[in-house]
């Protein structure tokens, strides 16, 4: 099997992106995770960068230049689809046309449920049974991009915040893999 190249683009932890590199290693997985972005330079998800040896940048997302730049590396490496991983900036208009339909995230809600921020939060405050993750495409609305997969979860009654985010990255583990499957067959 002829491997594409992804790139990933964290902000923080990178949970998501060890998992995705871990499935990336599996002989049948559709694509290789050849290079890392981050718009934070003391993102502990760049451990994982440096432990698997992936090359990273980090990003200046304010900065046309540095756009400039990760548009020129994106297309030196080849990548045919970015994944965003808990990456917490807006990509800007003109990024998302460059890459249109090859970028996916992934999204602590049933969307179109809870877009943007505090989902959690505000998931709780509702008083709601059941909530979950969603990978979707990228386009230039906030979270509305066509949907590829979602993983439902319940919500206990003695959950809070913490551990709700804790169920939801389980969910979100499985989720990820799978659409990138999805995606490519």
């Amino acid at each position: 099997m002829v491997k594409k190249n992804a790139c990933v683009f964290i902000s923080g932890t990178g949970t998501n992106l060890q998992v995705l590199i871990k499935s990336s290693r599996e002989y049948n997985f559709p694509i290789n995770i050849s290079y890392i972005v981050s718009n934070t330079k003391n993102a502990s998800g760049l451990n994982f960068a440096k432990i698997y040896k992936i090359p990273y940048y980090i990003l200046n997302a304010n900065n046309r230049l540095s756009l400039e730049l990760i548009l020129q590396q994106l297309k030196k490496k080849n990548i045919s689809l970015i994944c965003l991983a808990g990456y917490m900036k807006i990509l800007k208009k003109k990024f998302i046309k460059k890459f249109n339909g090859k970028i996916i995230n992934i999204h602590p809600s049933l969307l179109p449920k809870y877009k943007g921020l505090d989902t959690f939060k505000r998931v709780l405050k509702n008083k709601d049974k059941i909530t979950g993750c969603t990978v979707h495409y990228v386009n230039d609305k906030l979270d509305s991009g066509q949907k590829i997969l979602q993983k439902k979860i319940f919500i206990g009654s003695n959950d809070n915040e913490k551990s709700l985010k804790k169920k939801v990255q389980v969910a979100e583990h499985k989720a990820y893999s799978e659409a990138i499957i999805r995606v490519f067959k």
